[in-house]
């Protein structure tokens, strides 16, 4: 039961009804609301005795897979899509690192990677 004072404060206090907060959309959720292509690295995962072995996770959302597919990119599932694209950033990497090593006269004639 209510005191007094409790009961007068309840009836000039105004009624606020709470509303219950929408859940957040993650970032993925978000760019596939709006259309746009989304991937991301999850985790990287590492051998610590062969630092050269791992591995990453990639998550993406479907527009993006429709984008590599459109770009020229096929596969049985879309896993297979995602991964020759990342096979072609990496070799992309690779060659870049390359290239910008021979640029250097002194390394030119240099047996390198």
């Amino acid at each position: 039961m209510a005191t007094l004072g409790e009961w007068i404060k309840s009836i000039f206090k105004p009624k606020v009804e709470v509303q219950p907060e929408p859940p957040k959309l993650s970032e993925k959720e978000i760019a596939t609301q709006k259309g746009e292509p989304w991937v991301s690295v999850l985790s990287l995962d590492l051998d610590l005795d062969r630092l050269g072995d791992g591995s990453f996770s990639l998550d993406w959302n479907e527009i993006f897979v429709a984008r590599l597919v459109k770009a020229g990119y096929r596969g049985k599932t879309d896993a297979d899509v995602v991964d020759l694209w990342f096979q072609d950033i990496c070799r992309n990497v690779v060659l870049e690192t390359y290239e910008q090593n021979q640029a250097d006269p002194e390394n030119r004639n240099k047996a390198t990677l």
